[in-house]
């Protein structure tokens, strides 16, 4: 598997669709892996050139021991476009990724073609801290059935858990395999976000999604970051969770395919 050494660690990404297509960054979630995103590239490296990474302590890439930050997630994914030979990127990402790709949007405008924020927010609230806090003792003590416990009633819509026992079954032994002490460090670098002061700074076309029954980075975090960054877009989809991109792929996938080939250099 590909892997890129950038600011002095081994970072894994994928590659998926026409080289000559424009690029669209697909930024994880804390608990997500690069195949978590299989329901979209499917579909979207059909017209683009999708590109799937773990940002550093998530699993195929370099876990180091010294605190994480949101701007040096922002600064390893710039080096691995450059890395790549990437000038510019539609920039993308679901709950912690939507948060690295804010970031990387104020670090680097000239690198942002266009932004899409999916269940995101611009800083963590004493709420927001509160209901994560607990998936911090949970990898403090190495537990991941306690991880999985303290977060599947919040990354899933009451219907989709109903209907979906099986994969959730399957999880807990996903959740095993997780860096507990790297979830920490990615944890921290979460609880220290905010960037809503800046948000009127970011000049690209943006895009932010959210799901109505998100109980976690919910529609009231996503009109700020609607009504901060200018001339934004702000689509609330029905009926969806935190983890939007499995619970409805085929609603998202059109939302990413019609914003970006409206923002394309190709067009």
């Amino acid at each position: 598997m590909p892997k890129a050494n950038i600011n002095g660690i081994q970072l894994y990404y994928e590659l998926h669709g026409p080289e000559d297509a424009d690029v669209l960054v697909l930024s994880n979630g804390i608990m997500m892996a690069t195949a978590s995103w299989m329901l979209q590239t499917t579909v979207l490296s059909k017209h683009m050139r999708v590109l799937l990474y773990d940002c550093r302590g998530m699993w195929q890439s370099d876990h180091p021991e010294q605190p994480y930050s949101m701007e040096e997630h922002a600064d390893d994914l710039a080096g691995l476009l450059d890395h790549l030979g990437i000038e510019k990127a539609h920039i993308a990402g679901i709950s912690y990724g939507s948060e690295v790709s804010l970031m990387f949007a104020l670090r680097y405008p000239e690198k942002t073609q266009s932004l899409i924020v999916i269940d995101g927010v611009s800083e963590v609230t004493p709420l927001l801290k509160s209901q994560s806090q607990p998936w911090r003792v949970a990898a403090e003590r190495n537990d991941p059935i306690l991880l999985f416990l303290t977060s599947v009633h919040l990354n899933f819509s009451e219907t989709w858990i109903e209907k979906n026992a099986a994969y959730l079954d399957g999880s807990v032994a996903a959740f095993a395999k997780i860096d507990m002490p790297a979830f920490v460090r990615l944890m921290d670098s979460f609880t220290n976000f905010n960037v809503t002061d800046r948000l009127g700074e970011i000049a690209c076309p943006t895009l932010i999604v959210v799901g109505d029954a998100d109980l976690i980075k919910g529609p009231k975090y996503a009109s700020l970051l609607a009504e901060r960054i200018p001339n934004s877009e702000y689509v609330v989809v029905p009926g969806a969770g935190h983890a939007l991109c499995l619970e409805k792929p085929a609603e998202l996938n059109s939302l990413l395919l019609g914003f970006t080939l409206k923002h394309s250099q190709r067009v």
